[in-house]
Parts: structure tokens; sequence; C-alpha cells
């Protein structure tokens, strides 16, 4: 069955150099216009959405704040540091959920059958190529906390999760040549287990938090829900 998902396009693509490849794995890098701090052998918390599921005033308004609270670090050319990142992810939870949880755009992940294919591709290579602490399909985007394993990166890991679906979906929705995901991934380096169990609670209670249920069990798409332990049983068979 793992042939069969067509895996291979999502593998990503050689960096340029060593040192890029380096800094994938441990260091601090730009991808699009958020920073990314990548420590190896810790976890990060990662949200993905979909690309109409922020109006556009809404995105250019959030990319001024944005700037304000990234400008410090690029302009002295030195790495980003904790303090500053802890302010993005504030920043990140406090505004960029608001519109999300609100449920702008099309939403295709509110159909089942799509956030079935979802759930399942980031369940896929769990114990494999990373170890899923927390996971919810909302209907515009996605939360996940993970750790990648030896030998592998959060760039590779989000981009095959972020491939394959946006592949199969479109052809489902006959939206061939169409933007599904939004290019920009943000992700935040968690530091220790406290600030782990935190992230899985807030991942867990987004869809209470967002209305779309009155207990975090009882949302189909997360890995507290009861179906998402016959969604793990049935890829640890496959």
């Amino acid at each position: 069955m793992r042939a069969g998902l067509g895996y291979t396009h999502g593998i990503m693509r050689a960096p340029r150099s060593n040192a890029d490849a380096s800094r994938l794995v441990s260091g601090f890098h730009f991808r699009g216009k958020l920073p990314h701090l990548k420590r190896e052998g810790l976890a990060y918390f990662l949200t993905f959405r979909l690309a109409d599921s922020l109006p556009r005033e809404a995105v250019l308004k959030l990319k001024h704040e944005r700037e304000t609270v990234i400008q410090t670090a690029m302009a002295a050319k030195r790495p980003w540091t904790w303090q500053e990142e802890k302010q993005l992810f504030i920043w990140y939870s406090e505004r960029v959920e608001q519109f999300l949880d609100a449920g702008a755009g099309v939403c295709w992940l509110r159909r089942p059958e799509i956030a079935d294919l979802v759930a399942e591709a980031l369940n896929f290579f769990d114990g494999d190529r990373y170890d899923l602490y927390a996971w919810t399909v909302m209907p515009n985007h996605v939360h996940v906390v993970v750790w990648p394993r030896p030998g592998q990166t959060l760039s590779s890991i989000e981009h095959s999760w972020k491939s394959f679906t946006a592949s199969q979906t479109s052809k489902m929705l006959g939206r061939v040549g169409r933007h599904f995901w939004q290019k920009e991934t943000y992700d935040h380096l968690i530091r220790n287990e406290q600030e782990r169990s935190r992230l899985c609670a807030y991942v867990a209670d987004n869809p209470v938090k967002a209305g779309l249920c009155a207990r975090p069990e009882e949302w189909l798409w997360c890995n507290v829900s009861l179906r998402a332990e016959r969604l793990q049983r049935k890829s640890d068979i496959t």
C-alpha cells in the first residue's frame, strides 16, 4: 500500500549545498517570508493551511504585523533568538488563528473524504519517518506536533504531506493545476516536554475553540478521537 500512495512524488529536491542541507536539520533559515529554526532531535509544532484560507485584506494586515516582528533579526543579520521566535509564535497563535478558526475560504477540508485523505497521509509514515504527538485536520488548516526521526528533515516531511494530498485532492475536486495549500508553512521549535504537552493540548482543543465540537474526542479528524485509534491500527497493518 505504501508504494501505491505515490509518496515518491513528495520527496524534497536536494538542497543546493551542504550548508543548506545542514540548516534544514539544525540551524536558522528562511523559506518564503517566515523564519525557520531547526534543531536536530527536537519536535515541532506545524501549521499549514489552504490557499484561500485567509482573506486578502487579512493577509496584508498580518504581513505588516509580521514584518515588525521579524525585522530586527533580519536587519542585524544574526541567528533568530528564542525570545523572537516566541514572540512570532504568540503573534501567530493569537492573530492568524483567529482568522483561520473563523472558517474563511471554501474549506475543502470540511468534506469528510478530503479530511480522511489528509488524516491518512499524516499517519502513513508515523513510527517510520517521524513520530506524531498530536494532529488535527480543521476545515481550512492542519495542526501537527511531530518529531522527525534521525535522517529525516521537517522540510521533507512537510513537503511529502502537502505534495501528495494536493495532487490527490486536485484530482478528486477537478482542480488540477490550481493551488491547494498555501506555499508557506508555519513551524515552531519545541524546547521541552512542558511546551510539547501544552502544544499537544492546544492542537486537541482547536476544534472545540473553533466551535466545531463540544469535546476534543468528538472531532473525527484528530489524534484524540476514537476514530484516530482505528486509523493508526490500519496504518500499522498496511
